[in-house]
């Protein structure tokens, strides 16, 4: 994971599905949770996904809040 990683968390958006347009770092854990029992998109948005998701699970997303005020 790279720096800019977390800063593409909180501007890229879901480009599909029922959470459509939400940022990927306000999906919540659920759904994330189901996305990697299912198998994660390829390509940058499964890798970010895959970010966020293991963000979630520790209960890491307090390290981006930072990043959304800028």
């Amino acid at each position: 994971m790279q720096a800019e990683d977390l800063k593409l968390l909180v501007t890229w958006r879901m480009p599909y599905g029922k959470y459509k347009d939400r940022l990927l770092a306000d999906l919540p854990g659920h759904y994330l949770g189901w996305m990697s029992r299912e198998g994660f998109p390829p390509g940058r948005l499964g890798e970010l996904l895959a970010i966020m998701f293991e963000l979630d699970h520790n209960a890491l997303r307090h390290l981006l809040d930072p990043l959304r005020r800028q």
